[in-house]
């Protein structure tokens, strides 16, 4: 048996590519450590996104991989991760104890935005992340029937308000303010407001992911939203109908123009597969997201199905990631969790915090 190098295990190592970045764990920069102890390799590495049971997995890859190799006696693989916080738009400073906030938007409504965000970020959660949502849509909160959260948050100084919290996620919306049915009869300035207050005015603990659902269109909400809030990234969600992808193209369209970065586009309702018979069926189409996704040149993030147990799961404040989590579509929102926040874990890091700040007062 002959020694091996840290280089030849490095080597070896480029033969293995992460799923969600598509790239080599060398190459990403993922291999942190190779000790090497008379054939025995310890290899430590650290993925910058939540992946889960994707973990253990690439770690069982990893291990068969080096000890096939004749001068290895034994590999240990450790696998972790580690969420930094990535750059917001250059005006802004990021809030200090939320890591990442990702807007998740529509051109129109009804694609299911609301139920791809609040599984998104449950997937997120799931997957090992700390995170908390906040409902944007003023004029028609859904994630406390969503997320099956009632009551009124409480005020512990009277100025600020401690989240809700529910499946393990922090959560703040006008839904838990006003009761269910009173509709909100405001101007934009006043929506704008609340939206800057709901944000600011709560205790949010020390959050990886701020998932903020936004309600559909290019308006005042969104317009605040890129303007004063410090955003890390946005997702689009749009249905392979033409008329939605025309409305979703808008809201990519504003994203780029504020410079927020595009961390990919959601199809939701891509097919419906009959429970009866098993027929699918491409009801609103086929293929728009994916189109849509090459023509703008941003990552396609998935395809979910039109299922009657995503619109049930939601509607009993069950969502399918916590009601089903080992179902087919659990899997599927996992995935695009991940290549989401993958996606998110390749730009550029914020490091105003490592930077003292400086003041100038008069002597």
């Amino acid at each position: 048996m002959s020694d091996i190098s840290t280089q030849q295990v490095e080597t070896l190592l480029k033969g293995i590519n992460d799923r969600y970045l598509e790239k080599d764990i060398v190459s990403l920069k993922q291999v942190q450590s190779i000790d090497i102890d008379a054939g025995k390799v310890s290899v430590q590495i650290t993925q910058g996104y939540p992946s889960g049971d994707y973990r253990s997995e690439i770690a069982t890859e990893i291990k068969t991989l080096l000890e096939a190799d004749a001068a290895i006696t034994s590999a240990d693989v450790n696998v972790s991760m580690k969420i930094s916080a990535h750059s917001v738009q250059k005006s802004l400073k990021r809030i200090k104890t939320i890591k990442n906030i990702i807007a998740v938007a529509s051109g129109k409504g009804g694609v299911g935005k609301s139920t791809t965000s609040v599984n998104l970020a449950l997937a997120l959660a799931a997957d090992g992340a700390t995170v908390g949502v906040l409902d944007a849509d003023i004029y028609g909160p859904s994630q406390p029937r969503m997320l099956g959260i009632s009551g009124n948050p409480e005020s512990k100084d009277g100025k600020t308000l401690e989240p809700m919290v529910n499946h393990g996620v922090e959560a703040m919306s006008i839904g838990f303010l006003v009761e269910e049915d009173t509709p909100m009869i405001w101007r934009g300035p006043m929506v704008t407001q609340a939206l800057e207050q709901l944000l600011n005015d709560t205790n949010w603990g020390d959050l990886d992911y701020l998932v903020v659902d936004l309600p559909p269109g290019t308006g005042d909400t969104q317009l605040t939203l890129s303007q004063k809030i410090p955003v890390s990234g946005a997702v689009i969600v749009t249905t392979p109908q033409d008329i939605a992808l025309l409305d979703a193209r808008k809201g990519l369209k504003m994203f780029e123009k504020v410079e927020v970065p595009i961390l990919g586009i959601v199809e939701n309702m891509s097919i419906h597969i009959c429970s009866e018979c098993g027929h699918a069926e491409n009801i609103f189409g086929q293929g728009g997201g994916k189109m849509m996704s090459e023509e703008s040149d941003v990552t396609y993030l998935g395809g979910l199905p039109l299922d009657i147990a995503i619109r049930q799961d939601a509607d009993n404040g069950n969502p399918t990631v916590v009601s089903s989590p080992d179902s087919k579509i659990t899997a599927i929102y996992k995935d695009i969790s991940r290549r989401m926040s993958a996606k998110l874990a390749e730009s550029r890091k914020d490091y105003s915090t490592k930077f003292p700040t400086i003041k100038i007062e008069n002597i």
